[in-house]
């Protein structure tokens, strides 16, 4: 059965974003974001092992979780990340990485940030689109871009805080990004307490239904 990533997004509402410089700490911060309940994770392939750490923390994961690979450039990155278990793939940008992974059955999160790059996204396939970087128009923007593309799933992701989930979640998002504010330094071998602690605080907030 095909994998509904927008429905899963939407009722995550964090997409928690692991981007670091070592491999077994990158799988560390999976775990324990998982372990506090965050249900949908990212590994970007800028990671060093990143693969590894993808498959580590797939065979980690409760069933209802999803793990998936972001920075997804090209074919043969598709390949490699299928390969390493990823459930989804997650672009920064309109990059040929997105037809190829629907082509082979991966739902994809586009990077877009325009309204030509969000619409291009999801005629090449994409399940839902990346506003990126979405603290550049801020929640604003976001609703602008929904005005004419209401059937749009946007994810909000790049500068998006704790402080700042509930603006863009009430401008529309399906679910916010998030990296270093929720990860901090854990990624890189840093705390592991205060990321565990942070991942509580974007989980209590993400329970909180969006102002109307």
């Amino acid at each position: 059965m095909t994998l509904d990533l927008t429905t899963e997004l939407a009722a995550a509402r964090i997409l928690a974003v692991i981007r670091g410089t070592d491999t077994a700490a990158a799988i560390a911060t999976g775990t324990a974001l998982l372990e506090e309940g965050v249900r949908v994770v990212e590994v970007a392939l800028t990671t060093p092992g990143a693969l590894h750490a993808i498959k580590a923390i797939r065979s980690a994961a409760p069933d209802e979780a999803l793990v998936g690979a972001g920075t997804v450039l090209t074919v043969a990155d598709v390949a490699d990340v299928i390969a390493a278990g990823a459930q989804f793939v997650v672009t920064p940008a309109v990059v040929e990485s997105i037809p190829e992974a629907v082509r082979r059955g991966l739902p994809v999160a586009a990077g877009a940030l325009t309204p030509t790059e969000a619409y291009t996204a999801v005629r090449m396939g994409a399940s839902a689109v990346k506003l990126f970087p979405a603290s550049l128009g801020g929640p604003a923007y976001l609703k602008a871009l929904r005005d004419p593309f209401p059937d749009i799933a946007f994810v909000a992701v790049g500068g998006v805080g704790l402080a700042e989930m509930p603006a863009y979640l009430s401008a529309g998002a399906i679910a916010v990004g998030v990296g270093g504010p929720l990860v901090g330094d854990a990624a890189s071998g840093g705390d592991l307490d205060g990321l565990r602690h942070r991942a509580r605080a974007y989980l209590a907030a993400a329970a909180r239904p969006p102002a109307s």
